[in-house]
């Protein structure tokens, strides 16, 4: 297999070109043993990279980080960001790597990132390491949520490292390689904001623009266009997230993407028992980030990007007092947004191909009626394309609340030239 031509990635790198306030310059730290686990052929290709050379022991190399590709500038980036509600104002990738970016088959640009690959300046106390089960997870679920349609950050390769990491026990090592539209946050704006470095959150913001919301940059108030673009993406990726009965878990600022992404597959999951309670981080006592929470823990998110951008917004609002209005304009656009993304991923479940004005209602009783039997989120809608609904009726505790709903939906459906084939 090392017969195959040298891995050749055709870096572009466009962060590594900002000023030097914006990250440190790392090195990824080698390890002892690097083995591959995964590559991912088809997103290689995509990314304009040849999948058989990755397959080599030079390939386990770069993705252990052993080994610098021609043109890769490593890096670490600087964030800060809201943890459960309380402010830090440094934190920054403390076990990643932003080894460049290339410009995939799409024309646009995608970082390639090694999380797990070593200690930086912003590891504090950590190790910089990854253990090999959060690497597989984030793997797994990455390319899951890919494949189900969501925006997210993506796995291009998985490896061993051939060394253990501590963690409650000693664990083996690995390293993921991601990849993402980008790497910055909602804690990437918090940074200079704390900082009062209006200077750099400017350089930030235009290159935000440039990057994923190049229709903002002709636009007279493109601060403002901007943080539009932010709240639109994402009040659409959180009712997609809603539709899956995913829980993020950790909806930190720093957790939050610009390009409207899933970032940062911590501690997460897929809803069992509808309970629009459940959490999913050890950590989260309060249910800071359960399952219900998250629309409104992402209009919190937002407003802290919205308080950021406000010197910027100032200026094309031509006062203080105009961009705090523009600001809470924008940010109270999120509801409506997000409602009406929610209402079609839910029609979308439930075979509405019309919308109509009682579709609500329909769904929230099923949920309210899931609820109170704590039904299975998945299968309950999975069930549902049986002839019968029977399936469905069993994960219900009173099988007579489902029937009467049973009978709304078919209506429903005949009403809108839909079978329930």
């Amino acid at each position: 297999m090392d017969t195959v031509a040298p891995i050749a990635i055709p870096f572009d790198n466009s962060y590594a070109r900002l000023p030097q306030n914006f990250f440190a310059r790392v090195e990824p730290t080698r390890v002892r043993a690097p083995r591959l686990i995964r590559v991912n052929d088809e997103l290689a290709r995509f990314l304009e990279i040849n999948p058989e050379a990755l397959h080599s022991q030079e390939g386990a190399e770069v993705f252990a980080g052993n080994r610098i590709a021609d043109g890769s500038e490593p890096l670490a980036m600087a964030y800060a960001g809201h943890q459960f509600g309380n402010f830090v104002p440094q934190l920054g990738d403390g076990r990643a790597c932003l080894l460049g970016e290339v410009v995939a088959q799409d024309g646009k640009w995608y970082d390639i990132q090694l999380k797990g690959s070593g200690q930086t300046p912003f590891s504090r106390r950590g190790d910089g390491r990854a253990a090999l089960g959060p690497v597989l997870r984030e793997y797994l679920v990455s390319e899951a949520m890919h494949r189900l349609g969501v925006p997210t950050t993506r796995a291009l390769a998985a490896v061993l490292t051939g060394e253990a990491v501590v963690r409650e026990e000693m664990l083996p090592g690995a390293v993921l390689t991601r990849v993402a539209s980008s790497h910055l946050r909602v804690g990437t704006f918090e940074y200079f904001a704390a900082r009062e470095d209006t200077a750099s959150l400017r350089t930030l913001a235009d290159y935000a623009i440039s990057r994923h919301y190049p229709a903002a940059a002709g636009q007279p108030k493109r601060y403002r266009a901007l943080l539009e673009g932010v709240v639109q993406r994402q009040a659409k990726l959180v009712a997609q997230w809603m539709g899956l009965g995913f829980i993020h878990g950790v909806m930190n600022t720093d957790n939050t993407g610009i390009s409207g992404e899933t970032i940062d597959y911590g501690p997460c999951a897929f809803l069992e028992a509808y309970d629009s309670a459940t959490v999913f981080s050890a950590i989260d006592r309060q249910g800071r980030y359960a399952y219900g929470n998250q629309p409104g823990i992402m209009v919190w998110n937002l407003s802290r990007l919205g308080e950021t951008l406000l010197p910027l917004m100032a200026e094309e609002e031509g006062s203080q007092d105009g961009s705090l209005v523009a600001a809470y304009k924008v940010l109270n656009g999120f509801a409506p947004l997000y409602e009406a993304a929610y209402l079609r991923v839910f029609r979308r479940k439930l075979g509405l191909v019309q919308e109509q004005a009682e579709d609500g209602t329909l769904i929230g009783d099923l949920l309210e009626a899931m609820a109170a039997g704590r039904a299975d989120f998945t299968l309950t809608f999975r069930h549902l394309s049986e002839e019968d609904g029977s399936g469905a009726r069993e994960q219900l505790s009173d099988p007579a609340v489902f029937d009467a709903w049973h009978s709304r939906w078919l209506l429903r459906l005949a009403s809108g030239g839909t079978s329930q084939e």
